[in-house]
């Protein structure tokens, strides 16, 4: 009931103002004038129009149309309860449509000239009597009948042109309020978008990098395993060693992933790393041939990361996908920018590559985000299929 009573505040203050209005001055009129009964209909329809006019602003100037008509058609002097329709004035003009916004504004020039030509001076009312002698008869008779009509019509303009205007102010108003609210509304959504578009980016970022680092160490692992089937039983030594290997390249990958998962960047990837690498692979029983032509440069650490995880992820798939027996070969080659091209013998049914989103792909996307760019390529050389993965990194940051 609260909620209720507090959606209509607007219109109880108002019709009380009206209501106390009319009951001051309706007991006034009936004693002295014969126009009670008149009287009370047109200050019912004021009550009527004023509590109309917030909920439904076009019926309240309908009912003001309609009030209006009746007093001039029943010749009832103008009463101080008419002032209501300054309430229907601003209603209008703030919570209308435009076509009511329209219609009472076409209202206001219409009813202070239909007010002027309708009291007439030769039989003025009471209170059009009290105004002439506070100005003075003579004066009153200076200014003429048509000034009379055009002072009065414009009085009458100005009382329903001014409740009108602040009204459409305030819609106005509110309004551009409801704009700047929009607007706000829209760059708060705009930077939780952009947020959710950089914890998607970062996870990503961090998906394609425990890929890397786990199908490396993985791929690794296996190599090594692998290769200990072929030891001989008597050869316990080279047995530990691979074990040992096992359990370095464990340890390795374990701290390369606890580095991943660091909020911080990883420093795993600081210059000499890439020959790290290779040497891992190397001590995983895996024939690796590697070479490096031009001058060898520092690279920014974000592009020694992404230098790194490319290579790592190439490694990986050379390894899990190559003939086994077959050397790796390593390129590096320093022109202007870091070309890292690894090529390896096909083993059967080979594709070099894990699916769209991690293996190549995931290589392709972590270059293009700095700058660089990728490309594969399989093709026969002396009758045997080789894959050749080719990465470009720049030497310096965009």
């Amino acid at each position: 009931m609260t909620e209720r009573l507090r959606d209509w505040e607007f219109e109880l203050y108002a019709v009380a103002l009206v209501l106390s209005v009319a009951v001051v001055e309706g007991l006034r009129l009936i004693e002295p004038f014969d126009d009670g009964t008149a009287y009370g209909c047109v200050a019912a329809g004021m009550v009527v129009s004023t509590a109309l006019s917030r909920k439904a602003p076009g019926a309240s100037l309908a009912v003001v149309w309609v009030v209006s008509a009746f007093a001039v058609f029943v010749g009832l002097q103008v009463s101080l309860v008419q002032l209501a329709v300054a309430f229907t004035a601003f209603g209008t003009a703030r919570w209308g449509n435009p076509v009511v916004v329209f219609a009472s504004g076409l209202s206001v020039p219409a009813a202070g000239v239909i007010g002027a030509l309708y009291l007439n001076l030769s039989d003025s009312p009471t209170r059009l009597r009290t105004l002439i002698e506070i100005i003075g008869y003579d004066r009153a008779a200076r200014i003429g009948d048509l000034s009379w009509l055009l002072l009065i019509g414009l009085a009458g303009v100005v009382l329903l042109a001014v409740p009108w205007l602040a009204g459409l102010a305030v819609r106005f108003r509110d309004r551009a309020a409801e704009s700047q609210e929009s607007q706000r509304a829209a760059e708060i959504e705009a930077a939780q978008s952009r947020e959710i578009a950089r914890l998607r980016e970062d996870q990503a970022r961090l998906a394609r990098d425990v890929h890397d680092v786990v199908g490396h160490s993985l791929a690794v692992i296996l190599a090594q395993a692998e290769s200990a089937q072929y030891l001989e039983d008597a050869d316990p030594q080279k047995l530990k060693e691979t074990m040992a290997n096992i359990a370095t390249s464990a340890r390795a990958s374990l701290q390369d992933v606890r580095q991943v998962l660091t909020p911080t960047i990883a420093a795993d990837a600081q210059p000499g790393s890439l020959d790290a690498l290779i040497s891992g692979v190397r001590d995983s029983g895996h024939e690796v041939v590697a070479s490096e032509v031009g001058t060898r440069q520092p690279l920014p650490p974000e592009l020694d990361v992404v230098a790194y995880r490319v290579l790592q992820e190439m490694l990986t798939n050379a390894i899990k996908h190559g003939r086994r027996g077959e050397p790796v070969f390593v390129e590096r080659h320093w022109e202007g920018e870091l070309r890292i091209e690894v090529r390896n013998v096909v083993g059967p049914g080979a594709t070099n590559g894990d699916g769209p989103g991690q293996g190549l792909a995931g290589m392709r996307r972590r270059l293009e985000a700095v700058g660089g760019h990728f490309d594969v390529r399989r093709r026969d050389e002396a009758g045997v299929p080789t894959f050749t993965a080719t990465a470009w990194v720049p030497v310096r940051s965009r």
